[in-house]
């Protein structure tokens, strides 16, 4: 809804917003700079840029730049403390927020200050407090209803519900764990799901000794149980439950027969132990398979945000996410960061390995050779792109890895290399059938990338390369596995067409 004064626009709603604070609850009145319109209500909130009043035509954000605001609930023209209220998972929460509230803090060259259940950030020039941060741990489904209502700004969940904002925080791997002094080494994916179901009580139903198997877990409302039941399929049925992933941990470690999914940043004293596929391929969380997908129980983190405008220090707050200096901060406290990792292709033997013994029938040694010659000398980019379940639509992550590749290319990296969309696809079809498809969704990638960079010149994007069912990161036979099959990489080659800098 906009409202017009003298031919100008000086008034527009953005937003509907949810009761929030109170503290700027004053009766007030807009009057446009150009006159012959007024609006007036209840002050709810003024974070610099705009007013939010509650007003006879309902709850409204207004930009400050288009109005006088006369009345006793005027602030100054500084912008009072933002209140920026975080909620939900206990875990992640607790361990990333205070490193990176600090290094947000850091970057602003602002005083930061922990009190109570509060983390103060003020402007050490004019002792003006700026910001307040806060977090309470609890389960995201109580969270949602908070950040809604207003009552909350942000919400930490490992789930995406429909209807909201959300930005990727961090990565994490889970991984099933057992006591250090446990002999089994490995255990495979559709016995990890029976464990988990309850329907192994033995270690010798599983390749392990002759010994009772007690299955730890969280509750059954935290995100992470709730994430590994999505991904395996099935209700976890646990004997022991702890409150958190600390506890888990520290259980498992006590116990020589116990087991656990948890995350790889909270392992503790307890060892972790080989996921493999149904067909024996040993699924690795290293931190670029995370931060790709290539490990099939990768755990984003994200925030989510409301559909209400949030204050000007939480939207830098979240803007500051993707700077150098906040996934430094991730890293650091055990979480894997969001920033683009690369590896020679060479150094990738495990994946050569997969891509011979996953041969099918009509993938052909010219095929593998083709592959070869293309991976040589190659490097591999963490961003790789999939897509949502049956459809053409990229996935969340693959959104969010779009978005940064845009801003590489924007900001002039790789001038010196030529980038590649390496498009893979599962093994179910025919072959031929297959290598189309793996070129399609290149494609789609591109054309994506293109509508997201259109300052990068055409010479300076990606080129097309399909390879089909050749490369296969998991087994075929499970649909996890065909979902990890079908992707798109980007890969990093010199480029040997331009011109060497003056005086090389």
């Amino acid at each position: 809804m906009r409202f017009f004064a003298c031919g100008a626009a000086v008034i527009t709603a953005l937003s509907v917003f949810g009761a929030g604070s109170r503290a700027l609850a004053q009766d007030v009145t807009l009057i446009a700079r150009g006159g012959g319109l007024e609006l007036s209500g209840t002050l709810q909130a003024f974070d610099g840029e705009f007013y939010r009043i509650l007003s006879a035509y309902g709850p409204l954000t207004v930009d400050a730049q288009g109005v006088i605001c006369d009345g006793p609930g005027c602030p100054g023209l500084t912008a009072p403390r933002a209140v920026i209220r975080i909620a939900g998972e206990g875990d992640p929460g607790g361990r990333i927020l205070p490193g990176l509230i600090r290094a947000f803090a850091d970057f602003r060259r602002l005083t930061l200050e922990v009190g109570g259940d509060a983390t103060r950030l003020t402007d050490p020039t004019t002792g003006q407090l700026l910001a307040e941060f806060s977090f309470i741990a609890m389960p995201v489904d109580q969270a949602v209803p908070l950040l809604e209502a207003g009552q909350a700004d942000l919400v930490i969940a490992a789930e995406t519900p429909d209807g909201l904002g959300s930005r990727t925080l961090a990565l994490d791997a889970l991984v099933p764990i057992v006591a250090a002094d446990n002999p089994v080494a490995e255990v495979s994916s559709a016995n990890l799901a029976r464990v988990l179901a309850g329907e192994v009580s033995n270690w010798s139903d599983i390749g392990g000794p002759d010994m009772p198997l007690v299955l730890h877990a969280l509750p059954p409302d935290s995100g992470l149980q709730k994430a590994l039941g999505v991904r395996l399929g099935r209700d976890v049925k646990a004997a022991e439950v702890h409150p958190d992933l600390t506890a888990l941990a520290a259980a498992v470690a006590r116990d020589p027969w116990a087991i656990a999914v948890t995350g790889k940043s909270s392992i503790g004293a307890a060892k972790a132990i080989t996921l493999t596929d149904k067909c024996g391929f040993p699924l690795l969380p290293t931190s670029l398979a995370v931060k790709a997908e290539d490990y099939p129980l990768a755990l984003p983190i994200h925030l989510l945000t409301p559909k209400r405008r949030l204050p000007l220090m939480a939207r830098e707050f979240l803007e500051f996410l993707s700077y150098p200096q906040a996934q430094a901060a991730i890293a650091k406290s055990g979480y894997v960061d969001r920033l683009p990792e690369r590896l020679p292709m060479t150094l990738d033997g495990l994946r050569l390995i997969n891509a011979i013994q996953g041969a099918g029938a009509e993938t052909t040694l010219d095929d593998l050779k083709t592959l070869v010659d293309a991976m040589d000398g190659a490097d591999r980019l963490s961003l790789t792109f999939r897509f949502e379940d049956g459809s053409s639509t990229l996935d969340a992550a693959s959104r969010d890895n779009l978005a940064d590749l845009a801003l590489l290319l924007e900001a002039g990296m790789f001038k010196d290399e030529a980038l590649v969309l390496a498009g893979f696809s599962d093994g179910s079809g025919a072959a031929e059938a297959n290598l189309d498809l793996s070129q399609e969704r290149a494609e789609a990638v591109a054309k994506a990338l293109r509508d997201a960079a259109p300052t990068v010149p055409a010479d300076r994007l990606p080129q097309v390369m399909a390879f089909g069912e050749a490369l296969p990161m998991a087994c075929d036979e499970t649909a996890t596995g065909r979902r990890l099959n079908r992707r798109v990489e980007l890969w990093l080659r010199p480029d040997f067409t331009k011109d060497p800098a003056p005086g090389n």
